[in-house]
């Protein structure tokens, strides 16, 4: 078996699963603070299957008023719903890879950006994998130590377990 056989993607279901398992533990604590994070953490993930309901989401978490949380983490229930039922494509993971290169995009010389390009390009192509993609990206987080994105669950669930190399001139 390959190394490339042994890796194990999770399906969409497992992946809503587990964001939905993460969301009960926010609407047990009944805290702001936690919903916030939660927000923070999961919108890339969002992003990739909904952005109309990422924004929605987003305006649900900026308007709470003290005493209101239960009716916040409700609302915001139906619309994270309604956002967890479409499944990610190559388009919306495309515009996930463009924001997250929006962080890096001013420290890259033309020839970084070049190799980013190249492998977004091979990703819409079908020729590389949301994972393998991810997986090269990864690295650059360290390398600018961005903990926002280094949260993300969008990495944690999409990126193969294998690193790649591509950008391994970076750390150099």
């Amino acid at each position: 078996m390959t190394v490339k056989e042994n890796i194990h993607r999770l399906s969409e279901k497992e992946i809503t699963d587990f964001i939905m398992e993460r969301f009960a533990e926010v609407k047990k604590s009944s805290k702001i603070k936690d919903l916030v994070s939660f927000q923070a953490m999961n919108k890339y993930m969002i992003m990739s299957k909904d952005q109309e309901q990422l924004k929605i989401l987003g305006n649900i978490v900026a308007k709470y008023k003290k005493g209101k949380i239960k009716e916040i983490i409700g609302e915001y229930e139906i619309h994270l719903n309604k956002a967890l039922v479409n499944a990610p494509t190559t388009k919306t993971h495309a515009n996930v890879i463009l924001h997250i290169f929006g962080y890096f995009s001013k420290y890259f010389s033309q020839n970084e950006k070049e190799v980013f390009f190249k492998l977004l390009e091979e990703f819409k192509e079908d020729k590389i994998t949301i994972g393998k993609t991810l997986a090269e990206i990864n690295p650059i987080i360290y390398r600018f130590n961005n903990t926002y994105l280094a949260s993300q669950t969008y990495f944690l669930l999409y990126s193969d377990p294998q690193p790649g190399n591509i950008f391994s001139f970076l750390s150099k």
